[in-house]
């Protein structure tokens, strides 16, 4: 095959931060390309870098693009080439309808100042066939799933004859069907000779797609890995990520298990505004002292709405149960009093639910614990920076200081800033809901550790998780729900997978 695209000598630079160190990168016509590293790793830097988003000037180096040399000062210049980039967070405007947002700044028109709207719906309709897509294009996005709006985005960068597709984590907020539906367009859209380069950290998924791994480390491309000339180990991959071999993809656990500590009963909750949907059903858990419990399920099956509600009923209309800590009843009917309880939330949308994105890190580290860094209800300012820099370091988050804006760091770092916040708190239950989703297997094992240290400080921790041996690594006892209802518990020395599967997939409590 001949090179499509080839970048030399990349460097990008931030105040006191380099992210892209004199990168190389060469991507043949009609291959799946995969760009790995760990969170930080300048993976996205070096995608905006090409499409635009950071303009020629404000890097060093150069893009070839079939053998000439371009020079984006945006993203329309790079589309005008034939690249288009998908963002993980998607650029989709909700209230739109799906023709509207697929020719959005590309709108079909009869003479200036008309859309014609028939010929937009007809052109949508076919393009939403090509990503298998059988919607109705006047249909708002706003209505269709996460899975079904990434598919739009790709129809999008279609409908703009699009030869190199970016995708930056698409399937990081996606279920398991919805993940190999879009691989399998992928692979579809090779066959029609488009090219892809697919940022992610699942290593299964890119194993199974990519004909080209390149793997970045702190900012250098570290080497290009073919998965053509043979089957690409998934440890060979980690190393190049993290500079060592993971000898264990969870750390050792020597737990130390104590008497019950936090108990929920008969928990019953409905959705917030469909009247007499239920979405909890009667649930109950106990989690012990020092006790990693692990909670499964499918997608829709209420573990999320489980988490919310007993977090200060912060998610639905509280129908019934009660919550004990320490065998007597707590009353919590607002987050202030959950976090009066103990009890912290590490939820799913670290970016909406967990962080004050354009705030420092300072800030949002003891954010939850404003008591600690305060002298008569006033903040100390100079407390609260040295509190907060200690907690940055032992976490380990990678910035210039805690006055850095959250907003700019990495996924990993962002979830180590949302943990940390709540480690300040000294909560004594900590629910953690999809703790490593979007982030790479090195700050995977830091989190892991991180988790470990808290049980084994005394904290009840409770893990949900879509992955099955994250369960399976780092949990001491395992319950699974469906469609709202505890289904079992299954202790970790029988827990497998296929047991698991059986009860998030049964509706007998």
């Amino acid at each position: 095959m001949s090179i499509l695209l080839r970048m030399r000598g990349i460097t990008k630079e931030f105040p006191g931060v380099v992210a892209l160190d004199n990168v190389e990168l060469a991507v043949e016509h009609g291959e799946i390309h995969a760009l790995m590293g760990e969170n930080g790793a300048g993976k996205s830097t070096l995608m905006k870098v090409l499409s635009g988003v950071y303009p020629h000037g404000d890097y060093s180096g150069e893009i070839l693009l079939d053998g000439e040399e371009c020079s984006f000062n945006g993203i329309s210049d790079s589309e005008k080439a034939g690249i288009a980039i998908i963002h993980q967070e998607l650029a989709l405007v909700p209230q739109l309808s799906v023709a509207e947002n697929i020719y959005l700044g590309n709108e079909r028109t009869r003479g200036p100042g008309f859309i014609d709207w028939g010929r937009t719906a007809s052109m949508a309709r076919e393009v939403l066939r090509r990503v298998g897509l059988d919607e109705d294009p006047t249909a708002p996005v706003s209505a269709l799933s996460v899975g079904r709006q990434q598919l739009v985005e790709i129809a999008k960068a279609l409908s703009k004859r699009v030869r190199l597709l970016i995708l930056d984590e698409p399937t990081s907020a996606l279920n398991e069907a919805e993940s190999d539906n879009l691989l399998g367009l992928l692979l579809e859209l090779k066959e029609q000779g488009i090219t892809s380069i697919l940022i992610s950290h699942k290593l299964g998924e890119v194993t199974r797609v990519a004909d080209s791994v390149t793997v970045l480390r702190d900012g250098k491309a570290i080497e290009t890995l073919s998965t053509s000339a043979g089957r690409v180990e998934e440890d060979r991959i980690i190393r190049g990520m993290v500079g060592r071999d993971l000898d264990e993809r969870y750390p050792e656990r020597a737990a130390d298990i104590g008497e019950v500590r936090f108990e929920v009963r008969d928990w019953t909750v409905d959705h917030p505004t469909q009247v007499g949907r239920r979405v909890v059903d009667g649930a109950g858990l106990e989690i012990r002292r020092g006790e990693i419990v692990g909670l499964a399920g499918l997608m829709g099956a209420g573990r999320t709405e489980l988490a919310m509600s007993v977090f200060g009923r912060s998610y639905g209309r509280y129908v019934d149960g009660t919550v004990y800590k320490d065998g007597k009843p707590v009353h919590l009917r607002d987050v202030g009093d959950a976090i009066a309880a103990g009890i912290a939330y590490v939820p799913e949308d670290r970016k909406e639910l967990g962080l004050i994105l354009d705030d420092d890190i300072r800030r949002n580290l003891t954010l939850a614990g404003l008591h600690r860094v305060s002298r008569r209800a006033v903040i100390d300012p100079a407390r609260e920076a040295v509190a907060a820099e200690e907690m940055r370091a032992g976490m380990r988050v990678k910035s210039n200081g805690v006055f850095q804006t959250t907003g700019d760091l990495s996924g990993g770092n962002q979830q180590k800033v949302v943990l940390g916040k709540w480690m300040f708190a000294e909560p004594d239950l900590l629910i953690l809901d999809e703790p490593t989703r979007g982030i790479d297997v090195g700050a995977k094992y830091e989190i892991y550790v991180i988790v470990q240290r808290l049980a084994a400080e005394g904290a009840c921790v409770l893990l949900i998780s879509s992955e099955l041996p994250e369960l399976l690594g780092m949990c001491d006892r395992v319950y699974a729900m469906c469609e709202g209802r505890i289904t079992g518990e299954v202790p970790r020395d029988k827990a497998d997978q296929e047991t698991l599967m059986k009860l998030m997939t049964t509706t007998k409590a």
